[in-house]
């Protein structure tokens, strides 16, 4: 296990989404690589932040820029030929 793959697996190693030989060799490379310590930690302490958090409110002007941005993107699509 490298810090690469700790990267590619660190969103399965939060949801406890591995099995557990990878889960193992995965922890093994955390007890010896402080950075990957420091990914994951700060990783998993975001999540928890913004899923402890309430969704701020859009001020009007960037709602309706979403509004329009998603209309004109739906109208494209409907002009485009079917195949």
């Amino acid at each position: 296990m490298n810090c690469k793959n700790i990267i590619k697996e660190l969103s399965n190693y939060l949801e406890d989404a591995l099995d557990q030989p990878l889960k193992s060799s995965i922890e093994h490379h955390l007890e010896g690589c402080e950075d990957c310590r420091i990914v994951v930690d700060t990783t998993k302490h975001t999540v928890q932040i913004f899923c402890n958090s309430e969704p701020a409110p859009l001020p009007e002007e960037t709602r309706a820029r979403l509004r329009d941005a998603l209309f004109k993107h739906l109208s494209h699509i409907r002009s485009q030929p079917k195949a």
